[in-house]
């Protein structure tokens, strides 16, 4: 039997960053093992890339969202890590980028990445057409043709969204490339699992509804809600009634993304 705490997921935190404690926690309910290492721990080459299997940033407000959100931890990165980041892609290693963690993703060019091209910025993450923060519970669908690892058996599932800057947007042609290729791997729902309605089921206007994205290679995987704020059944807001409908599962609808990842993890990287 395969022993999943082999499996080694890197939490990245930093300044701004406020969700290690829940990503962590997410991982570990998988069954592996997450450690919370700061950024400045990376570039100063005390911790390195190469001893995990699955990379992970988070959400937060990263160097307080100066020059746009994502973008000055994703310079940081760019500038004084791309060749560790390279080398770890290049090994077929996983990488999941949360809400801020997804706007750090496109910002450093590692979703979409088409044609294999990371470090080359093709999409972002823009205000909500609302012009505000939004916090509430969406429904997002998943795309069975997607390849990315982390949404294999998703239905649909609903999860918290916590953002201001949550707009995907892409010219036209790369666009419709993420569609042709299915790159598209969630994207806002109707609570029934129908196409999004506008706001609020889409909130914040995002092309095509689009929620989260992934490369090629369906191994690096953006998305702005945070499935690390619904491990545990209780976080849902209408808990209450499902207990007493006795249809209170054991778990969150969250934990199916990072019970994917280590699966995957386990049987293709130890």
């Amino acid at each position: 039997m395969t022993d999943y705490s082999k499996v080694k997921a890197l939490i990245i935190t930093g300044v701004g960053l406020n969700c290690e404690k829940e990503t962590a926690a997410a991982f570990e309910s998988a069954g592996a093992t997450a450690e919370q290492i700061h950024l400045n721990d990376l570039l100063n080459g005390r911790r390195k890339l190469d001893e995990f299997h699955i990379l992970a940033f988070i959400g937060g407000f990263a160097f307080g969202d100066h020059l746009g959100s994502g973008t000055v931890f994703a310079n940081r990165l760019k500038f004084r890590l791309s060749d560790d980041i390279h080398a770890f892609v290049k090994a077929g290693k996983l990488v999941i980028g949360i809400c801020n963690g997804f706007q750090t993703l496109t910002r450093l060019g590692l979703a979409p990445a088409l044609d294999g091209k990371y470090f080359e910025q093709q999409a972002a993450l823009t205000h909500n057409d609302s012009g505000v923060f939004r916090d509430d519970w969406v429904t997002l669908r998943a795309n069975e043709k997607s390849p990315c690892v982390f949404t294999k058996g998703i239905g649909t599932l609903r999860l918290p969204v916590r953002h201001g800057e949550g707009k995907f947007v892409a010219d036209e042609e790369v666009i419709a490339r993420i569609e042709t290729e299915n790159l598209v791997a969630l994207r806002y729902a109707a609570p029934d699992g129908s196409k999004a309605k506008g706001f609020p089921e889409n909130p914040n206007g995002s092309i095509n509804d689009i929620a989260g994205i992934c490369d090629p290679t369906g191994r690096i995987f953006g998305l702005m809600p945070h499935p690390e704020a619904f491990l545990s059944p209780f976080n849902a807001p209408d808990w209450q009634a499902r207990k007493l409908e006795g249809k209170l599962p054991e778990w969150g609808e969250g934990k199916i993304i990072f019970d994917n990842a280590v699966a995957f993890a386990a049987e293709h990287l130890l």
